[in-house]
């Protein structure tokens, strides 16, 4: 493996400002990595011809003085983002080989940065699953492995490709997306660093759609100051999407190495989930300690109404998403499978296009929208929506930011919990409250289990106070000091 791919996002940019290497050398060595790590599934499209084109592009700007803020520096995208030219299939038969003809506006603004694109990653399809088992193009494989094992481990989901290939060394950064944990959960299962920003702070125009109201998209990297950098490119105000905030992006990385001292940090009670893995209590009572000796304040907050969010956002999330998935039908364009007439046609070609996972969701939120069923969950589900936001906002009046587990347990085997739906879901326990309430929340690798497998913390922020939680992930990452990488196997 190259030295140039175990690069931070920073030290690489820094490097390439000072003409230790070029934007071609350090992408070439990436295309080489990911080449020789097919055994993870991370990518289900490698794009080197026009990585390359890309890079000596950037190195031309950079050699006439006109380096962007990410100029060079070789990404991967979820293929959840539509990419110019290049096919995106959110990971579905459904849409098939599709090549949009533009480009999604946070893709557009990292190009516009300078950045590189290394090709499209894997996710769970339609960015629906907890363990990236879901994708039509197969698992996505973690690059750790339980110390004397050789297991193959979820890198958990949805972006589950762009987990496994920040923590693999396959791409300086990557792009994701976040509906009820999907960022910060995978970051938890391969020691990585992702944050699912404010609701609205970043675009979801070209984004294929889960559930609208949910879904938002974020960085993971391999450190902290890295997220900053990227989150900074990616954000901003979109007319082109009517939920995007008309707000300014601040510089994310000046907030990381800030003092945390005198801020007041909430501990809410109810995380403290029954059966919870002492491993999981004891890492969080680690990060307490940390940020008690970093000069914070520790606060019992209580946010009673966490035990009905998994209930409300798996009633929310399917509803809009039997709404969005409605558009493929197999008329315009992906799969089509001919039926005798035009009902049929679209029965097929859904039955056919959709996996199993997409399937049920779509069925559950096509059941409570239905007439009889809309009052009795849906619109109950919103009110409990309503109600976990309102906890939070008391909360913040107490406090500057939460501090959780990220997720209930380490990386589980692939297969292991792939016949239990529900087992499936309680992995977002932790997360689904940050998503209902359209805040932002932050995982920060920060220590091994028993068995040598990352675990994460998580960081709850006001809304539009990422600022805050960049310079508490890096107390924490700075206390942690956890060097630990995979050992390569594959």
């Amino acid at each position: 493996m190259s030295s140039l791919t175990s690069l931070t996002l920073k030290a690489a940019l820094d490097g390439l400002a000072d003409k230790s290497f070029s934007s071609v050398e350090i992408t070439q060595a990436h295309i080489e990595a990911v080449e020789a790590a097919r055994a993870l599934n991370a990518y289900v499209l490698e794009t080197p011809e026009k990585a390359l084109e890309m890079a000596k592009a950037s190195d031309a700007r950079r050699a006439a003085g006109n380096a962007g803020p990410l100029d060079g520096a070789p990404l991967g995208i979820k293929d959840l983002f539509c990419t110019e030219g290049v096919r995106t299939t959110a990971a579905s038969k459904i849409i098939g080989e599709f090549v949009p003809t533009y480009e999604s506006t946070i893709t557009a603004n990292l190009w516009r940065d300078g950045a590189v694109m290394l090709g499209k990653l894997n996710l769970d399809q339609f960015a629906m699953g907890s363990s990236n088992e879901t994708s039509c193009f197969g698992p996505v494989v973690n690059p750790w492995r339980a110390n004397g094992g050789n297991a193959k481990l979820t890198p958990g989901g949805s972006s589950g490709g762009s987990a496994s290939a920040v923590a693999a060394e396959l791409c300086l950064g990557a792009t994701a997306t976040d509906t009820g944990g999907s960022i910060r959960q995978p970051a938890a299962f391969t020691g990585t660093v992702g944050i699912k920003p404010t609701y609205g702070r970043c675009s979801r125009w070209g984004v294929v759609a889960f559930a609208s109201s949910l879904d938002q998209a974020g960085p993971m990297t391999r450190s902290v100051e890295d997220a900053a950098i990227l989150l900074t490119s990616m954000a901003g105000h979109d007319p082109k999407d009517s939920t995007s905030l008309p707000v300014e992006t601040p510089d994310f990385a000046s907030f990381v190495g800030k003092s945390v001292k005198g801020l007041r940090i909430g501990v809410p009670k109810e995380y403290r989930v029954d059966n919870m893995p002492a491993e999981i209590d004891a890492l969080w009572e680690q990060g307490i300690a940390w940020l008690k000796d970093a000069g914070c304040e520790i606060v019992e907050v209580s946010l009673p109404h966490t035990k009905y969010a998994l209930p409300a956002y798996y009633i929310v999330a399917p509803a809009e998403a039997s709404s969005n998935l409605a558009r493929y039908d197999g008329m315009r364009y992906g799969l089509r499978v001919e039926g005798s007439n035009l009902t049929d046609t679209y029965e097929k070609s859904r039955a056919a296009g959709f996996g199993d996972e997409v399937k049920r969701r779509i069925m559950i939120g096509t059941y409570v929208l239905s007439a009889g069923y809309y009052d009795a969950y849906y619109l109950k589900a919103l009110k409990v929506r309503r109600r976990i936001a309102d906890d939070f906002d008391q909360a913040f009046e107490k406090v500057d930011a939460l501090l959780t587990p990220t997720a209930p347990s380490a990386a589980f085997a692939l297969g292991e919990r792939s016949d239990d739906p529900v087992a499936m879901y309680l992995n977002d326990i932790f997360t689904v409250t940050v998503n209902l309430a359209g805040l932002p929340g932050m995982s920060v690798p920060a220590g091994l289990d028993g068995s040598g497998l990352p675990l994460g913390l998580q960081l709850i922020g006001r809304a539009l106070d990422e600022g805050t939680l960049f310079s508490l992930g890096a107390a924490v990452e700075k206390a942690a000091n956890l060097r630990a990488k995979p050992q390569k196997w594959w």
